[in-house]
C-alpha cells in the first residue's frame, strides 16, 4: 500500500457498498458465511498486507488469495472471487 493513490480508497472506506446481488455474488465466490459482507471487505482491504492497485476505473485488492473489485468512482464492491494457483 505505498502508492499515493492508495490513501483515496483508504479514506472512503465509509462509502463502500454493494448491491443485494454483489452480496450474494461475493458470499457465493469466497464462500462467506458472514452477515456483513461489506464490513468484512473492509477489514480485508485495512489488512497492511493488502495490496491495492487501482486500473482505470477499479480498484483490486489482493489479500488472503482473494481478490475484490471496486468501483473507483462509487465506492461500490463488484465482485469478489478466490484467486486461483496459476501453476
Amino acid at each position: 500500500m505505498n502508492d499515493i493513490n492508495t490513501n483515496q480508497l483508504i479514506l472512503n472506506l465509509e462509502k463502500l457498498h454493494t448491491t443485494d446481488l454483489g452480496i450474494g455474488r461475493i458470499k457465493k465466490n469466497l464462500s462467506l458465511d458472514v452477515e456483513d459482507v461489506v464490513n468484512w471487505c473492509r477489514e480485508k482491504i485495512q489488512n497492511p498486507n493488502a495490496s491495492l492497485m487501482r486500473k482505470g476505473k477499479n480498484w483490486y485488492v489482493n489479500i488472503d488469495n482473494c481478490e475484490i473489485t471496486i468501483n473507483a468512482y462509487s465506492y461500490t464492491i463488484i465482485t469478489a472471487h478466490k484467486i486461483k494457483n496459476r501453476f
